[in-house]
């Protein structure tokens, strides 16, 4: 089943975060606004709009900031969906694992998938993802994911999410072993990205001199490390073979696309976008707007179809390539982010495409990230 297939509502709960990463993608422009949670009103109306229009009774707990800071609202949310579809309701959080034993009791009893972002081995990981007053995250992190992995009521997983930076990137197969050591069976290892500003990347040629991160060294690593998990049976995944598992037209979900409702009251189709009134040149990823005075979600229809006709068979860095309808054009937020434009791409990423495609070929997996 490729990636485009899971199909889910997510909520942007919250801009509160309790960490300070080195390399947040969104951080300007959180840092710009005043705090703000999402409209628990506009959370119900897009629960029955999505119950109502898709098969999925998924629902997912994101960013801009860490989910379990608005834990009530998240409460209030997972029991309005439960309450529409009962036991069908599959719930999944991406969190930064910083939570008190509170929050991890109902998480272990309420939550199917849960994807914890911890980026290796406690020294690394506490360097990119440090407290705001610079004490280290990962003993608590560590605690709440060993407790997680042993303790988890609903039918599901425990995940990490790590980001490759230059400097994890040569001990992957030690974050592995590490990971391993803490019940850990599935892990997604993302690349580093460009943060959203402003601007397209493209735009601001200093950005694009100072983004530091060796792809050819991190191809050739992952599949020494992916070779290592497989022959230890562990998954070790990354946002590079998102559609390995099948055939494509579409990359993500965002091209269908599927409700990621906003903190300041939009319809998102991706998680690159956490604020909508002001996305600036990621405007064409935003296809709605919460009224909250006729409580309604209005949607932009010219928006949706432009999305949903980025398909590979539209995409012209897509003709004539060998795996295609395992790449359909990327993750259209990166390339938006980075080119301006939902129909452009990143050679070195279609070059990275190919080459992991061609060492490891098709694969099996049980839970997408993100």
């Amino acid at each position: 089943m490729p990636h485009v297939k899971k199909q889910m509502i997510s909520f942007f709960l919250t801009t509160r975060c309790n960490l300070k990463c080195i390399y947040c993608y969104n951080s300007q422009k959180r840092n710009l606004e005043p705090i703000q949670n999402l409209d628990l009103n506009f959370a119900k109306a897009g629960i029955d709009y999505f119950f109502g229009n898709f098969q999925s009774r998924h629902i997912r707990f994101y960013g801009p900031g860490e989910p379990t800071q608005a834990f009530s609202l998240m409460k209030q949310i997972r029991d309005y969906a439960y309450s529409k579809v009962g036991e069908e309701l599959k719930v999944e959080l991406q969190t930064n694992g910083a939570f008190s034993p509170t929050i991890r009791n109902w998480i272990a009893e309420n939550v199917n998938i849960i994807w914890i972002s911890f980026d290796g081995t406690p020294d690394i990981h506490d360097y990119n993802r440090p407290f705001p007053n610079k004490m280290p995250s990962s003993p608590l992190i560590e605690d709440n994911t060993k407790y997680l992995t042993t303790h988890l009521k609903k039918p599901g997983t425990v995940g990490i999410r790590v980001t490759i930076t230059n400097n994890n990137m040569q001990r992957q197969i030690e974050m592995i072993d590490y990971f391993v050591s803490l019940g850990i069976r599935h892990i997604w290892a993302d690349t580093l990205f460009q943060e959203v500003q402003d601007k397209p990347v493209c735009m601001m040629p200093k950005r694009q001199e100072n983004f530091q991160f060796d792809m050819d060294t991190f191809i050739d690593t992952y599949v020494e490390a992916y070779q290592y998990a497989k022959n230890i049976g562990v998954f070790y995944g990354t946002n590079l073979i998102y559609n390995f598992d099948g055939c494509c037209e579409y990359n993500c979900r965002a091209c269908t696309p599927v409700p990621h409702l906003t903190s300041d009251g939009y319809v998102s189709a991706c998680d690159m976008v956490t604020f909508g009134g002001k996305a600036n040149h990621m405007e064409p990823l935003v296809y709605g707007k919460w009224n909250s005075k006729n409580n309604v979600i209005q949607f932009y229809e010219d928006r949706i179809k432009t999305l949903q006709s980025r398909k590979a068979s539209n995409m012209p860095s897509c003709v004539g390539c060998e795996v295609s309808e395992k790449c359909a054009g990327y993750c259209l937020g990166e390339i938006l982010n980075e080119t301006g434009s939902l129909f452009g791409c990143n050679p070195k990423i279609c070059h990275a495409i190919r080459k992991i495609y061609q060492s490891i070929g098709p694969i099996k997996y049980e839970y997408f990230h993100p």
